[in-house]
């Protein structure tokens, strides 16, 4: 493979660790793309050891991320009628303001379930809060992961 064509490899790889901190994009998708060219443009038996590693990471990330933050979720007592709620809120804000309407569709939304539901700005804060603490752990997780398998990639181009 070329440097030209690493080059390419690397900045899918770059812009799939940016999509994981911007909603919206397939950030780990991107990078396990990144590792297939690279491995199929290869074909060593390095590059299919690390195309096995990062598919095991990011099926492992997937796991995570959903297993984790649910669980603080619910220990917290936040029901999953207000994360829909706010998942729509979400979705309606990322149409009304690109981008960041996402984020703040998302916290509004939940805001306003918890609010209705426990009826006080204090107790809808505190559940507000632990939804973001655990969606921002989720996005932790993910990024973790997409820089491992860059990390991992790199150090195959780099060493191997």
């Amino acid at each position: 493979m070329g440097t030209a064509q690493l080059c390419l490899v690397g900045l899918v790889m770059l812009f799939g660790i940016v999509g994981v901190l911007v909603p919206g994009l397939p950030g780990v998708l991107l990078c396990w793309a990144a590792v297939l060219w690279w491995a199929l443009a290869e074909r060593t038996s390095l590059a299919w050891f690390v195309l096995v590693g990062a598919t095991a990471v990011l099926l492992v990330n997937q796991v995570l991320k959903w297993l984790l933050p649910s669980r603080s979720m619910r220990e917290a007592g936040v029901p999953w009628r207000t994360l829909a709620v706010g998942g729509v809120a979400g979705v309606v804000g990322f149409f009304l303001i690109p981008l960041i309407g996402l984020a703040i569709g998302f916290v509004l939304g939940v805001y306003a379930m918890e609010w209705l539901r426990l009826g006080g700005h204090s107790h809808a804060w505190v559940s507000t809060r632990t939804a973001l603490r655990a969606i921002g752990f989720g996005v932790l997780i993910e990024l973790f992961a997409a820089l491992l398998v860059a990390g991992a990639w790199s150090g195959a181009v780099l060493f191997g």
